[in-house]
Order: structure tokens, then sequence, then C-alpha cells
């Protein structure tokens, strides 16, 4: 990873939603709350087959922000580039997530069997530049 300050690797280890925004062929950003493991450099989100997935194959280009603590403070805002990581193990398999995102897939009535089944394609973000205030 880039040389994050310490409230962005301090935010990026809490937070359990970050938001992915990823460009349409047409030029549109969409953003979408998305779960997250950071693994080394890199950011893995698990997703769905979606128009996520036709957005990066277009344009890898993506940028993944942290929710602020309301009164303008705690901004982090990461930029990288996304791509299927078809070698990343299934949620399920990979014992960081499911220790991060357990309890909340028991929440919402899901096994990490279920869950994985639902959410099958890793995305694996490389970051390059990030901001902290």
């Amino acid at each position: 990873m880039f040389d994050s300050s310490p409230l962005a690797r301090q935010r990026l280890a809490a937070e359990p939603v970050i938001w992915m925004t990823t460009v349409t062929p047409e030029g549109q950003p969409q953003s979408s709350p998305v779960w997250f493991l950071v693994d080394g450099g890199d950011v893995i989100v698990y997703s769905a087959h979606s128009a996520r997935l036709r957005n990066i194959a277009a344009n890898p280009r993506v940028a993944l922000n942290l929710d602020g603590n309301g009164h303008g403070g705690d901004i982090v805002t990461f930029e990288g580039s996304a791509h299927v990581a078809v070698d990343e193990p299934p949620a399920a398999a990979n014992p960081r997530y499911v220790a991060k995102y357990g309890s909340l897939m028991e929440r919402n009535g899901w096994t990490p069997e279920e869950f994985s089944a639902l959410y099958p394609v890793a995305i694996r973000v490389r970051f390059d530049r990030g901001r902290a205030w």
C-alpha cells in the first residue's frame, strides 16, 4: 500500500463498509457500499455479477471512500486500479474475511457459504493514492 496516514490505516482496519465508485462505459460514476478486507497493499471486495464488474472491465480506475464522522472530519479517500482476482478463494474460504463479517452475514441470514454464492467474484483493488483529513 502507498504510505497512508495513521488515520487512514486505523479507519481501514476498523470500518465495516467502504464506498466503491466505478465508472460506466458512458462515463457515469456509480458508487456502492461494499464490505472489504485490507490485504497487504490491496483491498479485496466480493461482488455479485453486477454492473460493477462490467464497469471495471471497461475502466479499472476506481475510488474508495470511508464515511466521515458526520461533522466534516475523518475523511479518507483512495484511488486505484481494480481487477477480478480469479486466484482469490471464495469469501467462505477466506478466514480473515469471515472473521470480520461472519456476524454481519449471520445477521442477514446467510452462512459464509451462502454469502459466497451471492457474491462469488473477488475484486482486488491496488491503491495508488490516498488522502485523509
